[in-house]
């Protein structure tokens, strides 16, 4: 953990009397505060120690510091921090951080908290820190809560955006604002902006038992950073929106004494003179995010840094985002079924004989394994997404029934496909445009020091080429995989004419062949043998294997992919997803035919970098079989590493059987 500002006072050790009910029963919260160091005991408190104390309501705070008062313990004011979840309050599943304070909370404008005094005295130096986190969070369109869709095509740009907050919220009372403020700043944006349209951003919790104070929300549940890019203004009171849009460029007009007014970053209706220091957006991203919470990761059970928080939440949100709607599934099998309804099954499944027809009924998009799809399903008025395995898929073989850590849904084609355009081409195509973020640099540092592949089965390494010798590796595939039947070029489809092309390019080489572990398996067909190699790695380890290699040569398999990682030129004879973007040999192109429409569109040109970035965090999602939440590549990166579950014997014995049973219709219902 980075530099902590509330050290002095938050000691390991200090006992923190827990003042109310709630706490003793939220485990979330009390495991925050043990791994801080901290020691939630009940009882009377003693001198020396702290009083937890929930927010300022009239109920549990008066408590909180009645009890502190009377035992001559300290307050400590606790928050949650300004990303919580996904869903508001215990809907939205395990929070991700809080905040302490042991003056009052930050929103309390009566006298000083710890953020404003950080806020005031801190040095703030890290301002790449800063800017690098608004730009994860704009990117990843996180809030405090994030149960959000994209704006309506209806609210076109140029409106002046108002918020709205809940009645009685005591971060308007404790802001120096009332009921009445909020009328005053509405009839002020109609005043100062005569003939712009006013839009009302409503609280997410807002509901008829306890409403807002402007009337009817005019955005719904939209992404909060989509619209701050469509205002031409911003007005608040007192809400976390402020702040977003302070990060965003906007210098909002606030008619209450939040914790980010007072800085120069904001147009104070009600200023405070005890804030005098002026702050970048960067340096208030950094004090707010970054130094003043604390951070929970729920996948390792430990406190985190806020960049950690983002990528683990931004995960969860997209799932809710993609999912809340529900799908009508089809051509998932038997065994498939349980990952599926784990992965995108959150606002409903069903497997329906005829999957057209229900979502005609529904209204909701239907969700197929990619190779399963039907001709009348592309065709038809209901979204389609095909899904696939992920590329960091599992510890042992699809093929072997191991379930997928890892998942693609793609709504514009399939990433093997390159007849047509894919998501995949499209998070390539904007990865390459803004560059890799530091996230994807640093996965591309853990994948070259680490030896995770797709399947992770591990093996020996490959017998040693001659001394002085070129050696390369050529990669083996499935027969009949669609990578491979969909994705060649040319006279090169299959295995042996790859070799005989890759003997006649390179004559002195030593050439090592690798069949694909689902081949070598005997669960699926393929090439295990050939003259045409000096020598085939059986049971090898595919990391070794493109370790040892001068050079590598594939049709399209995904450890061409994996040997760009590692630095290893690739020659590729097909079309894979990572052809065609200047970072691989293309047959394709060199070969004197019509130029494919796949490198039209792959005209962009990534470093490899952005390349992982957009293959292995922008596409992919990842579901964590140890909490069953969405999670980050990673997450999975450590389950691997640890290795997840192996499949029960049943499946082993039906992998055996897959071929037979993949012919009868139903399982593909």
């Amino acid at each position: 953990m980075r530099g902590d500002p509330r050290a002095p006072f938050l000691r390991p050790g200090t006992p923190v009397y827990l003042s109310s009910l709630s706490h003793l029963t939220d485990r979330n919260l009390r495991r925050i505060l043990a791994l801080k160091g901290l020691e939630p005991r009940l009882g009377w408190p003693k001198p020396g120690g702290h009083v937890a104390i929930w927010g300022r309501s009239a109920r549990t705070g008066a408590r909180g510091e009645t009890l502190a008062r009377r035992s001559g313990a300290k307050p400590l004011y606790l928050e949650d921090a300004f990303l919580r979840s996904v869903l508001p309050g215990k809907a939205g599943g395990p929070r991700h951080g809080i905040t302490l304070d042991r003056q009052r909370p930050y929103y309390d404008a009566t006298g000083p908290s710890d953020l404003e005094d950080l806020l005031a005295t801190h040095p703030l130096q890290d301002i790449a820190r800063g800017e690098a986190l608004i730009v994860a969070l704009q990117e990843a369109g996180l809030s405090k809560y994030n149960a959000t869709t994209a704006p309506p095509p209806a609210i076109a740009p140029g409106y002046v955006l108002v918020v709205d907050q809940l009645r009685d919220d005591a971060s308007i009372r404790y802001g120096g604002a009332d009921a009445a403020r909020f009328d005053a700043m509405l009839q002020a944006a109609r005043d100062e902006n005569p003939g712009r349209e006013i839009l009302i951003k409503g609280h997410p919790a807002a509901r008829s038992d306890r409403p807002g104070h402007l009337g009817p929300d005019g955005c719904g549940p939209c992404a909060i950073w989509p619209l701050l890019a469509g205002a031409a203004r911003v007005y608040t009171v007192s809400s976390q929106v402020g702040f977003e849009a302070i990060l965003s460029g906007h210098r909002p007009h606030v008619f209450g004494q939040p914790f980010y007014a007072g800085w120069g970053l904001s147009e104070d209706r009600a200023p405070l003179p005890r804030r005098q220091r002026v702050l970048s957006a960067a340096q208030l991203a950094l004090g707010a995010l970054a130094l003043y919470p604390v951070w929970y990761d729920p996948f390792r059970d430990r406190l985190c840094e806020v960049e950690e928080v983002i990528a683990q939440l931004a995960s969860r949100a997209r799932a809710w985002r993609e999912d809340h709607q529900g799908y009508v599934a089809h051509g998932m099998r038997l065994w498939k079924r349980p990952t599926i309804r784990k992965v995108f099954g959150s606002g409903g499944l069903s497997f329906p004989r005829d999957p057209g027809r229900a979502a005609q009924a529904t209204g909701r998009p239907i969700l197929s394994w990619a190779q399963a799809v039907r001709p009348e399903m592309a065709e038809g008025r209901a979204p389609l997404y095909r899904v696939e395995d992920g590329f960091l898929r599992s510890k042992g073989l699809g093929a072997a029934l191991v379930p997928p850590l890892s998942l693609v849904r793609d709504g514009t084609g399939i990433y093997y496909d390159p007849s047509g355009p894919s998501d995949l081409e499209d998070c390539i195509t904007r990865a390459a445009a803004r560059g890799a973020s530091p996230r994807g640099r640093a996965l591309l540092a853990r994948l070259r020091a680490g030896g995770l592949t797709k399947y992770n089965m591990g093996g020996r390494a490959p017998d040693p080429a001659p001394v002085g010798a070129r050696k390369l590796l050529v990669i083996g595939q499935v027969a009949d995989d669609a990578s491979v039947t969909l994705g060649h070029e040319g006279e090169i489809r299959d295995m042996e004419a790859l070799l005989t092309a890759a003997r006649a390019a390179n004559p002195a080489a030593h050439i090592l062949y690798k069949p694909h572990p689902d081949v070598e398996a005997g669960l699926r067909p393929g090439l295990t043998e050939t003259p045409l190699a000096d020598s085939i790695a059986r049971g090898a380890d595919p990391v070794a294997c493109v370790m040892a290699a001068d050079e590598v040569w594939t049709l399209s398999s995904l450890l061409g992919f994996e040997a760009l990682i590692r630095g290893r030129p690739v020659t590729c004879a097909g079309l894979p997803f990572y052809a065609g973007w200047g970072l691989t040999r293309d047959l394709a192109q060199d070969l004197s035919l019509p130029p494919h429409p796949a490198f039209a569109r792959r005209a962009a040109r990534p470093d490899l970098a952005a390349l992982v970035e957009a293959v292995l965090i922008d596409y992919p999602r990842y579901h964590d079989p140890v909490t069953d939440l969405p999670c980050p590549v990673e997450v999975i990166l450590d389950r691997l590493e640890s290795g997840p579950p192996t499949p029960a014997p049943p499946l082993r014995l039906l992998s055996k059987l897959q071929g037979v049973l993949a012919s009868q219709s139903w399982l593909w219902r």
